[in-house]
């Protein structure tokens, strides 16, 4: 991104830290539609481990916070936060986020490194305004949850607010779930979603071991005995056995959705929207071959690497459009469909703030031409498990009644028993809720096409 000429970077800008710096610069990206994985590659490659750690730790953070955050600066700014510059509004809110969330961090640095940000990025008019707000919040910071509670701890604009999602949003998950279980599933959505890996080539005790003789937390998840989570913040390739291949990092949601898929013994498997390649790992342990299909031959690379790292021989890496492609037949198809990803906010902290309501019908809509086309690659008795890391019906549910509608040659088959946890079935469909089941959020249905159409 070229940053337009009234907010380059003057000269005293060396006098900031460089995190702050790259902080600034990681919310520009994502304003401007940027991810906030490969924003925080791109900006803090220069950086130290130490002073990457803490701007992960600033820019994550915030974008938890941002809707209390923004809540406490509109009060305080005249006309409101939607009257402010949309970079100032943003470096503002990483002051707050300082002053309020990280203890490690004095007030007056908080203050006086932002203030001088937006100096160089705004000119003195605007570091004078930032300088009273912030100066304004930390004085008042004793009362400042009064304020949000005055909202009404029964109602929407409450827990949308305290717990920092789109209004509209929350309202959506009242009206299905209830108030109790939305302010629940938005606790659950601002925790740290930490790695859990997969052991590959060895048990998972084998794997905890060297885990502990390097002093890393691990924890235990209890749907899924052979993930290892990690209990705290790690840089994975560091990690023991992770040069050797005897991991990959998988939520235990995904596992469960290759577990739900019951793809017999030998099968020959096509994975579109395959990368990173997770969910074609995973089935490769009992596939006789799987192909890992996906339109990005640069998301496709990601997939190699951990093939080759992980030295898997029967999965094959393919170039291939979903929607249009032709396929070879196979014993199962695995649509992982693109979506809006609303399971996995613990995660991906700016994809909640990036969502609008026509996404929901935008993503439906290219399931559906992606379900079509795959339901033409699975042999008569075959399986097509359609999966999503979505928790909204436009998505789900509604998906499966649309498809079994339009495909009568195809009927939904729940697992065999056992294969997972009876907790996430329902109705033969696999649900896994993240304030109910310590993980991202995870949808999949299970479809038999007829021996005979």
């Amino acid at each position: 991104m070229v940053a337009p000429p009234a907010r380059r970077f003057s000269p005293r800008a060396v006098e900031i830290t460089p995190s702050r710096i790259a902080a600034g610069a990681i919310l520009a990206e994502i304003r401007d539609g940027r991810l906030l994985d490969q924003a925080l590659d791109q900006h803090t490659g220069a950086l130290d481990p130490r002073d990457k750690r803490w701007t992960r730790e600033l820019v994550s953070g915030l974008l938890r916070e941002r809707g209390r955050v923004d809540a406490w600066i509109g009060a305080r700014a005249t006309g409101g936060i939607a009257r402010l510059d949309v970079d100032l509004v943003d470096l503002l809110r990483l002051g707050v986020y300082q002053l309020l969330f990280m203890d490690s961090v004095p007030a007056y640095a908080a203050i006086g490194q932002m203030v001088e940000l937006v100096k160089t990025r705004h000119g003195i008019g605007a570091s004078k305004l930032a300088n009273a707000i912030l100066r304004r919040i930390d004085r008042e910071r004793d009362s400042l949850h009064d304020e949000i509670d005055a909202l009404g701890t029964d109602t929407a604009d409450y827990l949308a607010t305290r717990y920092s999602h789109p209004a509209w949003l929350v309202a959506r998950y009242i009206e299905r779930l209830g108030h109790d279980a939305t302010r629940d599933l938005l606790i659950a959505n601002n925790s740290e979603a930490f790695p859990s890996l997969r052991p590959w080539g060895v048990d998972a005790e084998a794997l905890r071991t060297a885990l502990r003789e390097a002093n890393l937390p691990y924890d235990h998840h209890p749907l899924d005995p052979e993930c290892v989570p990690l209990s705290g913040s790690a840089s994975v390739p560091s990690l023991p056995w992770f040069e050797e291949g005897r991991f990959f990092v998988q939520d235990p949601a995904a596992t469960l959705v290759t577990r739900y898929a019951a793809v017999p013994t030998g099968s020959r498997v096509l994975d579109l929207c395959a990368a990173p390649g997770g969910k074609a790992i995973e089935l490769s342990r009992t596939a006789s071959q799987v192909i890992a299909a996906d339109r990005s031959a640069a998301r496709l690379e990601r997939v190699k690497e951990n093939l080759a790292r992980l030295r898997v021989t029967n999965v094959q890496p393919m170039v291939a459009d979903a929607i249009t492609a032709t396929f070879e037949a196979a014993d199962a198809v695995l649509v992982d469909a693109p979506c809006t990803g609303t399971g996995t906010f613990r995660r991906h902290p700016d994809a909640r703030w990036r969502l609008r309501i026509s996404d929901l019908h935008v993503s439906a809509a290219l399931q559906r031409d992606i379900l079509t086309n795959a339901a033409r690659a699975v042999s008569p008795g075959g399986l097509l498990i359609y999966s999503t890391c979505s928790l909204e019906p436009e998505e789900n549910d509604e998906q499966v009644t649309w498809f079994l509608d339009s495909h009568p040659e195809f009927v939904l088959e729940a697992p065999p028993v056992g294969v997972v946890p009876e907790s996430v079935i329902s109705e033969g469909l696999l649900k896994v809720l993240p304030h109910l089941h310590a993980s991202d959020g995870a949808f999949a249905a299970r479809f038999r096409r007829r021996e005979i159409d």
